[in-house]
């Protein structure tokens, strides 16, 4: 046999397990990772303000909750799906800020999904972050697509950040955005 040959097969079987293997998803999320970066913040003279904070929610239990608990703190606030492979990329960052500041910030990571498959993934991937259902037709104060997108609003109702598509959340630079609005 060739030597191009050789090779031509061993780029075929690689592109094969890609797509058709768990390796192939796992070296999806990872490159999807390496290519996702920290989000622009907003300019705090640019930062538009939340209308209301009148959004009706469900807890991981399905207890419907609103949102108004949240007035006054520091928010998160990340729309995701656990099938989509860009929100499984950027999930593990958003754990990290969440074993850090989830004491101080109020976290959303909102779905629209089933519970099951919900609770299947968190429990495969051993996120603990709290999980929050969109109740679909229920106004709300932020835009809930595209899917993953994301908000960061400081204590007064002001939108820090705006991220649609995946972002890389465990950076410096949010980290000090997360600092200066705890003690704002």
């Amino acid at each position: 046999m060739k030597k191009s040959s050789i090779i031509t097969l061993l780029v075929i079987g690689l592109v094969l397990a890609l797509f058709l293997t768990p390796l192939g998803y796992h070296s999806k999320v990872w490159l999807n990772q390496i290519f996702s970066f920290s989000p622009d913040i907003v300019e705090t003279g640019n930062r538009k303000t939340l209308a209301n904070y009148d959004w009706e929610l469900k807890d991981a239990n399905w207890n419907f909750f609103s949102f108004e608990k949240s007035k006054g703190k520091v928010v998160f606030i990340n729309f995701w799906a656990s099938w989509r492979l860009p929100c499984a990329a950027e999930l593990k960052g958003i754990q990290a800020l969440y074993d850090d500041y989830g004491d101080r910030v109020d976290f959303y990571l909102i779905t629209n999904e089933e519970r099951p498959p919900v609770e299947e993934f968190m429990l495969q991937k051993k996120f603990t972050f709290p999980v929050t259902y969109l109740i679909i037709g229920s106004p709300s104060p932020v835009e809930t697509e595209p899917v993953p997108s994301s908000y960061i609003i400081d204590k007064k109702g002001n939108i820090a950040v705006r991220a649609d598509d995946i972002s890389n959340w465990d950076t410096k630079a949010i980290r000090v955005l997360l600092d200066d609005l705890l003690t704002q």
